[in-house]
């Protein structure tokens, strides 16, 4: 599937790491060790929820599909980055990077949603205890996380469609360690009028909105929380929304630096981290933090080893 015009562009050239000399010498051991810590971290966090059954509520049944679309994300860019590193060129062809652009929106955009729905569950929990079980039953927890999926499955056909309609005209270099909209944008001559108001519309529903919902959310959680008069009860509300308040922060702050950065002014250098700690670092971290800052995981965890500890002894 090659665009057609003066000149057929077959596969791009990423620039991100051409300002670094050597780079496959110096960044294919710490990126390969990002993605392992990314696949084990979260892998352990999915594994945990499926094995302890203090972890079988909605929060960690979102938990658990964060979890995945963190690993997804990661598997997504990473692995194409050191097989680059290994054989010392940084290319990608047409096909490879549509493909990576459709799966790397679906699970982004699946996660932007699904961290409002996460909120949202914070919400009742807090905000509404008495009825909390009647308005997070299994069925509605089910549909939401499915709704999460769906929506970051139609905005990706929407957007890869579109993309797949712009020109080259022969240029082949993209500013950027892997394949998204703004970048390939930057380098079409044709058909981007159309994807930029696509991209400005869409962006007010998949990015805004579940922003806005998450703050929302978390400024009725905290008018909640202070109402609370035990300091213990205070305490104990607040640490069940600390982690995801932490990682909602990471999220959107990386998304908002990643798109929202100006046309001009920016070097690659910049460009090239600003891309690594918006889809890369963040699905490292959000095992990391859910982890150390989560008593009733770090629970499990022990549980989990004290019990695999006794098979075999």
């Amino acid at each position: 599937m090659g665009v057609k015009n003066q000149t057929r562009v077959v596969e791009f050239v990423f620039l991100g790491f051409s300002g670094i000399p050597n780079s496959h010498l110096y960044l294919f051991l710490p990126f390969l060790a990002i993605y392992l810590v990314t696949v084990l971290g979260n892998l352990m966090i999915f594994t945990l929820i499926q094995l302890d059954s203090s972890l079988q509520s909605p929060m960690y049944y979102f938990l658990s599909h964060l979890s995945c679309l963190d690993i997804c994300i990661s598997s997504v860019t990473v692995p194409k980055i050191l097989v680059n590193f290994l054989y010392q060129q940084q290319t990608i062809t047409y096909n490879q990077c549509l493909t990576q652009m459709f799966f790397l929106m679906t699970f982004t955009v699946t996660e932007a949603a699904l961290l409002a729905v996460m909120a949202y569950d914070r919400y009742a929990a807090i905000c509404k205890p008495l009825h909390y079980s009647r308005l997070m039953n299994t069925k509605l927890c089910a549909l939401l996380a499915f709704t999460t999926w769906a929506w970051g499955f139609l905005d990706a056909v929407l957007h890869t469609a579109l993309s797949s309609k712009m020109h080259f005209c022969g240029v082949n270099q993209i500013h950027h360690i892997f394949c998204d909209i703004p970048p390939l944008m930057k380098i079409s001559c044709k058909g981007v009028y159309i994807n930029q108001l696509a991209t400005h519309i869409a962006s007010l529903f998949v990015g805004v909105a579940p922003f806005l919902f998450t703050i929302l959310s978390y400024i009725f959680i905290l008018r909640s929380i202070l109402k609370i008069h035990s300091t213990t009860g205070k305490n104990k509300a607040f640490s069940t929304s600390a982690s995801h308040l932490t990682v909602v922060i990471v999220y959107f702050g990386n998304a908002l630096l990643n798109y929202n950065r100006p046309s001009a002014g920016y070097s690659l250098e910049t460009d090239t981290l600003v891309s690594t700690m918006y889809c890369i670092i963040p699905p490292m971290l959000n095992p990391l933090i859910y982890s150390l800052r989560n008593k009733e995981v770090k629970g499990a965890l022990k549980n989990v080893l004290g019990s695999q500890r006794k098979v075999y002894i």
